[in-house]
């Protein structure tokens, strides 16, 4: 890799700027699909249900959280990342062209394979690449935290404009604009991938070849690959393995229960809060643009944190501790609905408590996706670096399947007593993490095999 002079490299920027644009597709299209396919015929949409509507929305999240780990065995044995990328945002914006020309649940599906095709080649492999850019680990956690304010630029005006866009801009008296937002997600992921291959001279040599070679240079390159495809893990890769299956393992914890809150949003405070501001209604998809646009505010400043906090002598605050912390957040967050559902009686609960909820939630994302790619890229060994992110990531996918069955069980329950069981869980599991914080440290350091 070549020498990283400054400390946040033009290449950095290049592969966070497409992010954004994957990113303003995929939540454009993620609340579109749920919408699409449930919305009648005459309006512009498929006439399915409302339950096969969130189906296929849970479908397209889980599959683009699970194809990163092929996208990773590639790039980490077959193909540098640097050429996964372009691949995958193309493919990506084929699939959206799909959603414009659907009419039938199966080209729904034809969407939902090439968009997760895409992603696999593209999300693991781009963060993978950033994180080589830094020669100084020390500046992963803040350079990934700038990172997620790139990632949620994309989900904020994805999000915020996709509504407007479908039911004003586009409508053509009572027909939607559905189709025309998809086509608009392809053109926006083409551009991506114009800007991508402009940039991508900017990575100097970073990812042009499998991540298993990179720690083995030398001139007879068949012998150098031979040999260290051969190569056992040593002790402390083994155990910095089974640390990032660790926290993988809690990671699905708080992704579940990221995904679960949502559903009461749209769900439950529909009829049991007040969502007018004067005489405006606000939209509940609005508070998918009030995550994009915490998460973009938190970000520099978190990022400011995390360099003060590796500047002490002691070092920065360990990633089992960091999650402990989102997890905390995200019992708080928890205990506010449980709050506002005891506190309305018979009425309806203000919307300020849904603020702090939000505020509450993105603060807990903050602390724990980001800097999940950040411990990935610290501790992973390079021969498996892409597949380690893609455990990361896929630890996702577990979770996006299983959150709808478990608001269908808690909707048959005590809203209150739901609420707080999360919480509790949430608690348990950061209590866990702050006690054990020592021996895990043990696993990654070096020196303590």
């Amino acid at each position: 890799m070549e020498t990283v002079k400054k400390k946040r490299p033009f290449g950095f920027y290049v592969c966070s700027a497409t992010f954004t644009f994957e990113r303003l597709s995929y939540y454009a299209s993620k609340w579109l699909i749920a919408i699409f396919v449930a919305a009648s015929v005459v309006s512009g949409g498929l006439g399915f249900t409302q339950a096969d509507g969130g189906k296929m929305q849970a479908n397209l999240v889980a599959f683009t959280y699970l194809a990163p780990i092929l996208g990773g065995l590639l790039s980490d044995r077959i193909i540098g990342a640097r050429y996964c990328i372009p691949i995958g945002t193309f493919l990506m914006g084929l699939g959206y062209v799909c959603g414009y020309f659907s009419q039938s649940i199966g080209m729904v599906w034809v969407m939902i394979i090439l968009v997760s095709i895409g992603t696999g080649l593209f999300k693991g492999n781009i963060s993978a690449i950033n994180g080589r850019l830094f020669q100084n680990k020390e500046d992963l956690d803040s350079a990934f935290s700038i990172q997620y304010s790139f990632v949620n630029i994309g989900a904020f005006f994805g999000t915020f404009l996709v509504g407007i866009l479908a039911l004003k801009t586009f409508a053509r008296g009572e027909v939607m604009g559905y189709r025309l937002c998809f086509l608009l997600a392809g053109i926006t992921m083409f551009v991506g991938t114009i800007w991508y291959l402009l940039g991508m001279k900017h990575l100097g040599d970073v990812g042009k070849r499998p991540f298993k070679f990179d720690e083995k240079l030398g001139d007879d390159l068949k012998k150098v690959e031979k040999s260290y495809e051969k190569k056992p893990l040593t002790g402390i890769e083994k155990k910095r393995v089974a640390a990032i299956i660790l926290v993988s393992v809690f990671s699905v914890v708080f992704w579940l229960f990221w995904y679960l809150a949502y559903l009461p949003v749209y769900y439950y405070w529909e009829d049991n809060m007040n969502w007018l501001v004067g005489s405006f209604t606000v939209p509940s998809s609005w508070f998918d643009s009030l995550n994009g646009f915490a998460c973009i505010a938190l970000g520099p400043i978190l990022a400011i944190l995390w360099a003060k906090l590796a500047k002490r002598p002691q070092g920065d605050m360990s990633m089992f501790k960091k999650t402990a912390w989102g997890l905390s957040f995200m019992a708080a967050a928890y205990l506010i609905f449980a709050l506002a559902d005891a506190t309305r009686g018979s009425g309806k609960a203000g919307l300020m408590y849904l603020v702090v909820f939000g505020l509450l939630l993105s603060l807990g994302e903050m602390f724990f996706s980001p800097l999940g790619f950040s411990f990935v890229s610290k501790y992973a060994p390079a021969k498996l670096l892409s597949v380690m992110m893609g455990v990361w990531i896929v630890a996702t996918f577990l979770a996006a399947k299983s959150y709808g069955y478990i608001y269908a069980f808690m909707s048959t329950k005590n809203f209150i007593a739901g609420t707080v069981v999360v919480a509790i869980i949430c608690i348990v599991c950061a209590l866990v993490l702050f006690a054990l914080n020592k021996k895990l440290k043990g696993l990654v350091e070096e020196g303590k095999e």
